[in-house]
């Protein structure tokens, strides 16, 4: 079924003129033109521009978005990866809503004002303890001060690519690779040049340490939250084993 430009304007809520600068900036081209000129879009570009609005949600500006459509070409993968971080926002958010519930209640006089849970949700702290105890309070503490003088673009960035990451994973996992295989080693590679990029991390000669590189493919596996990310225990399974040829070849 074809769509009119119109018709996708009304349906995403944004306008006319938007998509088609998305089609100029070779985002979002129309699937065809009509003989009277009009664009129109089928159901694959549906898709597409449903990744542009989330991208865009994120922070993204379009070269950006261009850069991640291009290398993401498994829709479902990308899209599935992107639900994970949705879900994992989406329980942040119920955290908000529940602790302001809970600060209303307790300005109305009808309970007391519950200081250790009025701030839960609003921001990553709420890993703080798990991560002290599996690698230390400096390694908290290193991190956290790295993602705070991040600014909202970058921020937005760094999860795209994370999610960009998670995407491929699954994907090589669906396609049934080999975790010691050329593809699945080079995004072994990807992956812990992305670990390298995040301060305070265990590291030997420059690189994430192998232990801690074999320890967190066990954890992926080990905890749904993580497994999740890669497409659920099997896609965790393979990164946990691509992961480990590569600590014991690299590293």
């Amino acid at each position: 079924m074809d769509y009119s430009i119109q018709d996708i304007a009304r349906l995403a809520g944004t306008t006319s003129r938007t998509l088609r600068h998305y089609g100029a900036e070779g985002l979002l081209p129309p699937s065809r033109i009509g003989s009277n000129g009009y664009r129109y879009y089928d159901e694959r570009a549906l898709v597409r521009l449903q990744r542009i609005l989330l991208l865009r949600e994120l922070g993204l500006g379009l070269p950006a978005i261009r850069e991640v459509l291009d290398r993401e070409v498994d829709e479902g993968a990308a899209l599935r990866a992107h639900l994970g971080w949705l879900e994992q926002e989406q329980a942040r958010l119920q955290r908000q809503i529940r602790s302001v519930h809970s600060t209303i209640t307790a300005l109305e006089g009808e309970g007391p004002l519950m200081a250790e849970t009025m701030f839960d949700g609003f921001d990553h702290t709420h890993y703080k303890k798990e991560v002290e105890e599996r690698w230390g309070r400096d390694a908290y503490a290193t991190g956290d001060a790295w993602w705070r003088s991040k600014t909202p673009a970058e921020r937005a960035e760094w999860q795209a690519a994370s999610g960009a990451l998670q995407a491929d994973w699954a994907d090589a996992a669906t396609r049934g690779l080999d975790p010691a295989g050329d593809e699945a080693q080079l995004l072994a590679r990807r992956q812990v040049e992305w670990l390298g990029s995040i301060p305070g991390l265990p590291r030997i000669d420059g690189h994430p340490a192998a232990d801690y590189v074999r320890g967190l493919g066990e954890m992926y596996v080990a905890d749904d939250r993580f497994a999740a990310n890669y497409g659920g225990p099997i896609g965790a399974a393979f990164v946990r084993d691509a992961l480990t040829v590569y600590a014991a070849e690299h590293l």
